[in-house]
């Protein structure tokens, strides 16, 4: 069963999203596969933004390895759209986001989904805990409905 879509009241920061001329497919509307990006730039947008990832130079890296997306209603360029972020899971190394997709100022989400950054070292590339600075900026959208589930 498809689930509803969710409602801005739902994540606890947004990101803007402008679509691109390149993201509309041969249907007219943005390609499902666009969704993707805007839920990696969403995220980690947020986390440089707020000074928790340093993509450069810093030691500790989130590796994507689970990411699932539902979709609601078609948007096509030029809809201006929003990104919705809370955490659903905020573990040792890792942490599952919940992703909406708005139109800009619409109540309902057009696609949600869930992405999930195993945090590693940048060499070695095995998981290492999330830095304090990390946790501390990932608190403010933990979203407790979800973690007591």
């Amino acid at each position: 069963m498809k689930p509803d879509a969710p409602e801005r009241g739902v994540y606890r920061a947004f990101r803007p999203i402008a679509t691109r001329w390149a993201d509309n497919d041969i249907y007219g509307h943005v390609n499902n596969v666009q969704y993707y990006a805007f839920f990696d730039t969403a995220v980690n947008g947020y986390l440089v933004e707020r000074g928790a990832l340093d993509i450069t130079g810093g030691r500790v890296i989130g590796l994507v390895v689970s990411t699932n997306c539902d979709y609601f209603t078609p948007v096509s360029f030029p809809d201006r759209l929003e990104a919705g972020l809370s955490v659903a899971n905020l573990g040792t190394s890792s942490v599952t986001y919940r992703v909406g997709i708005f139109r800009e100022g619409d109540q309902l989400a057009v696609a949600a989904g869930e992405f999930t950054h195993v945090y590693v070292n940048r060499d070695s590339r095995r998981p290492v805990p999330l830095p304090a600075s990390y946790r501390q900026v990932l608190e403010a959208l933990v979203d407790d409905q979800a973690a007591g589930q």
